[in-house]
């Protein structure tokens, strides 16, 4: 409960101090830590909101090997993140866009847990070496 605290506090934070235009910095998103375990559970909601949100760029798999969008990111190589590995910058990159060709989805999936989930669910989409330890409690 207190890492669930303390990572609450943290993200308010980091909104609190964002600019005008409620999106974070760089250097902020870097200092978010994820609220969320990272548990089946978590995955398999994070998995629900993929499904319902990004298929459409990165494909049923994630790999964006779909004609659609030209420079969408094949989310199971983590050397193909642009815009940072950690919790927060993949939350960052979700909520306020990253570049030309990601959009915010800020008003599309409108609770910050279920954000946090989306980062889970990317995470299990990494090779095992490259994926945070999973957790069995929530």
């Amino acid at each position: 409960m207190d890492y669930v605290k303390s990572g609450l506090v943290l993200l308010v934070a980091a909104w609190t101090l964002s600019g005008q235009d409620g999106k974070l910095s760089a250097e902020e998103a870097k200092k978010l830590k994820n609220p969320i375990a990272f548990t089946k559970k978590s995955i398999s909601q994070g998995r629900d909101i993929f499904l319902r949100n990004c298929v459409g760029c990165h494909g049923d798999n994630g790999k964006a090997l779909i004609d659609v969008v030209a420079d969408a990111t094949d989310l199971t190589d983590p050397k193909a993140f642009r815009d940072g590995l950690s919790d927060g910058e993949i939350f960052r990159s979700i909520r306020d866009g990253a570049g030309a060709s990601m959009p915010s989805f800020r008003s599309q999936i409108d609770k910050e847990a279920d954000l946090w989930h989306l980062v889970n669910f990317i995470h299990s989409l990494w090779p095992p070496e490259s994926q945070p330890p999973l957790q069995e409690k929530e």
